[in-house]
């Protein structure tokens, strides 16, 4: 769950290019109206499908059932839904997804948590991208890592830059943990 060009489609890019050989992936890309997203996810090798939403600014757990159902769930390790990009509607409904990740941009400010607090409470991680941007932009991340963590002290905090590769071994870690521990349920 991000705002529009957050780089949450590239944060996955990044994550399926380096896990692909590890894990089966799977992406469910929700937008209102195209399939570019999962066209480019399909590129690179993922299972990916393409959900409108017509018109909804979210994805509810109906949807997310349902597009799992058509992957097959069988052969899937690791499902992602990439939801619309929006930092208020995905917050306030269920998806059916195990973990609730968030993804903030540089570029966006360090901000966010004040004026989207929900989204910060219902997510178990935060992922800050386009590290690489830091010295362009007026960004504090120990000032954005406090104010999250002042929401939920319990959210993980992954710093990354997909484009360099800094701080995706830790995200990546973190999600081969993740799915481990789901499949022992």
């Amino acid at each position: 769950m991000s705002s529009p060009g957050s780089g949450k489609t590239t944060l996955l890019s990044r994550t399926i290019r380096d896990l692909s050989s590890e894990l089966k992936i799977a992406v469910l890309e929700a937008d209102i109206e195209s399939a570019v997203d999962a066209e480019r996810i399909e590129a690179l090798g993922a299972r990916a499908i393409q959900v409108h939403t017509d018109g909804m600014c979210h994805m509810d757990a109906g949807m997310t059932r349902t597009g799992l159902e058509a992957m097959g769930l069988e052969q899937i390790d690791l499902a992602f839904l990439e939801n619309i990009g929006n930092l208020i509607c995905p917050a306030e409904y269920d998806t059916g997804a195990g973990r609730n990740v968030m993804i903030l941009s540089v570029p966006e400010g360090d901000d966010k948590p004040l004026k989207y607090p929900l989204m910060f409470q219902e997510s178990d991680a935060l992922v800050i991208t386009k590290i690489d941007t830091l010295e362009y932009f007026d960004f504090d991340v120990e000032l954005c890592k406090k104010r999250a963590r002042n929401l939920n002290p319990d959210i993980k905090i992954f710093t990354v830059s997909a484009k360099t590769g800094e701080g995706m071994n830790e995200w990546e870690t973190w999600l081969k943990e993740e799915t481990s521990a789901w499949k022992q349920k």
